[in-house]
């Protein structure tokens, strides 16, 4: 097994052991008003949305979590299974690892091949060439492709990369590569400047992924002879990278420390078009199997629709319409940062 494949492992196995399906983050901070007398229904049928030009179910998907060794090809093959029976989006974890190991093309395909028709979004880092990023593009039949940002990992990772001059690779791949492209995070939120620059750049979707979920510091220092434990709390938080996203009037997706329906309809009421969740849905799948994650993401479906209900709406775009306040230690944030 190469180092990169080893690693994909490790990062599955750690991600399992710091789970914490009930850590606090700032969704906790952001409260929504309700109405008792709301006048709607409970209706799941709002939920579809359009994708990527595909229709899917929800606005909810499952976002980019591994790929790139045999464990990840198994966890890979249910997920596209789940996201297809679903009818839900996909991404999959980076594969700039093809462009070396070209050999591990199949722990990616596997998700395709059991979701034919849905959306699949490729996820690779900046510098991977725009031929292999075309490849890949075109053997996974991707939908969208996002560009990870991750200097904070990288630095935690004993063998990160430690050259983060990204944004001419970027313009490159936006250039050259003709599918939608996502900017992400990978739980350290997306700044107000570093939108703005890529939104200059002509990027126009992008994936906040804030602090509040997995912890890629906390995991890369479990690998780290050395305690990088300091570099964990460098995230921006998902709420206030929210904000910063809107103010720049941008498309994006919330994601980072989303644990349930209600965290979801927090995400659309700050204006996300899509939010993603990775570690919660690996971690059922982990626990109860392909189907224990089918009917984990159907109740959350009913769920997410029943929020909509008591909260007065009757469709995804009035969402953000819903009156919203803050905890003071978060407002505080926001009126430093906005």
């Amino acid at each position: 097994m190469s180092i990169r494949s080893e690693r994909k492992e490790e990062h599955l196995k750690l991600a399992q052991m710091f789970f914490n399906k009930q850590k606090y983050n700032s969704f906790d901070q952001l409260h929504l008003l309700r109405p008792a007398l709301p006048e709607t229904k409970v209706d799941t049928q709002i939920l579809g949305v359009e994708m990527f030009k595909k229709r899917v179910s929800a606005p909810f998907f499952i976002n980019a979590m591994t790929g790139g060794s045999q464990e990840s090809k198994v966890v890979n093959k249910a997920l596209g299974h789940v996201a297809a029976k679903e009818k839900i989006a996909l991404a999959l974890g980076s594969a700039s690892i093809l462009a070396k190991e070209e050999d591990q093309l199949d722990s990616f395909y596997v998700a395709r091949n059991e979701d034919p028709d849905g959306v699949l979004i490729i996820n690779i880092n900046p510098e991977t060439p725009v031929e292999a990023t075309n490849k890949i593009i075109h053997e996974l039949n991707a939908d969208a492709l996002q560009i990870h940002l991750n200097t904070v990992q990288e630095i935690a990772m004993p063998e990160g990369d430690r050259n983060f001059f990204w944004l001419d690779h970027i313009k490159a791949l936006h250039d050259q590569i003709d599918l939608p492209i996502i900017i992400k995070e990978v739980g350290f939120g997306l700044d107000e400047a570093t939108i703005h620059t890529l939104k200059n750049a002509g990027i126009e979707y992008f994936d906040i992924a804030g602090s509040g979920g997995t912890n890629f510091a906390q995991i890369e220092n479990a690998r780290n002879s050395r305690d990088v434990s300091y570099l964990e709390d460098l995230g921006l938080s998902t709420v206030v990278s929210a904000l910063m996203a809107k103010k720049e009037d941008v498309n994006f997706i919330v994601s980072g420390g989303v644990r349930n329906p209600l965290d979801v309809l927090k995400g659309l009421v700050l204006g996300g078009q899509y939010v993603g969740i990775s570690n919660v849905f690996l971690q059922e799948y982990n626990q109860n199997g392909v189907a224990g994650l089918e009917q984990f993401i159907s109740a959350w479906k009913n769920e997410l629709a029943a929020l909509i209900a008591i909260y007065g709406q009757n469709s995804l775009a009035s969402l953000p319409q819903i009156k919203k306040y803050y905890d003071l230690p978060l407002k505080n944030q926001i009126d430093q940062l906005l």
